[in-house]
């Protein structure tokens, strides 16, 4: 695959074989974010388990302390009073039954994260099949099925993230912009890797952390040294 030429640039900055600690690959994910547009800042984790096995499923969420950099628009499924609830806690979209063929039919998706009440999920449940395969179905793991819509909208506007396991047992997580400072980063990196860590599911043997990397949209992958993280 070719690579321009301020790709190539940055990614001298970077030896692939090293494992740098936190600051060292937090400095160098600025350095090396070198786009016209603020790059999101993500990190790829690949965990020691086996998804497929559901005692070895690693899925949560984590409130970042910075946020994502991302304004956040939040859909809740919600009736009676959830409804205003919902709409004062700042709720992009509130609703019932009626978004449904709208989501179904007409491709609605102006929204990145759904909160359901526990009372709409017989209605959530018919989405199924358009919102799972884009990660979007609440889930009471990650807070999003929930009668405390309060909580959700504003936890989720703060910088609340999900985090679970890829088919290939990756965790892909975004941690911030490169115009955060390292300090911002490095908190949201590792308030990330703590929950992680506390998710290690019981039944999981050998190595937990099998690699981290960090990395900005368009720049090169940054190894980070996974003994000093657990």
């Amino acid at each position: 695959m070719k690579r321009g030429k301020k790709y190539t640039e940055a990614a001298k900055l970077v030896d692939r074989m090293t494992q740098y600690d936190v600051a060292e690959a937090i400095d160098l994910v600025k350095k090396t974010a070198v786009a016209k547009f603020d790059e999101t800042v993500e990190t790829h984790i690949r965990l020691g388990v086996d998804g497929r096995h559901a005692e070895q499923q690693v899925r949560g969420a984590v409130v970042l302390p910075h946020g994502t950099g991302k304004t956040v628009r939040v859909l809740v499924f919600a009736k009676g009073d959830k409804v205003a609830e919902a709409e004062a806690a700042g709720a992009d979209y509130v609703g019932g039954e009626e978004l449904i063929p709208k989501i179904q039919n007409e491709g609605w998706f102006e929204f990145d994260v759904v909160v359901a009440t526990p009372d709409m999920m017989g209605v959530v449940g018919r989405l199924g099949r358009v919102l799972g395969p884009k990660g979007l179905m609440p889930n009471p793991k990650a807070g999003t099925v929930t009668m405390d819509v309060t909580k959700a909208v504003n936890d989720i506007k703060a910088g609340k993230i999900e985090y679970r396991l890829d088919r290939s047992n990756i965790i892909h997580c975004p941690v911030g912009k490169a115009s955060f400072t390292e300090e911002q980063l490095t908190e949201n990196f590792t308030t990330l890797m703590d929950a992680i860590i506390k998710a290690k599911p019981s039944s999981a043997k050998g190595t937990y952390l099998k690699s981290v990397t960090l990395t900005t949209t368009m720049g090169p992958g940054i190894k980070v040294n996974t003994l000093k993280l657990g």
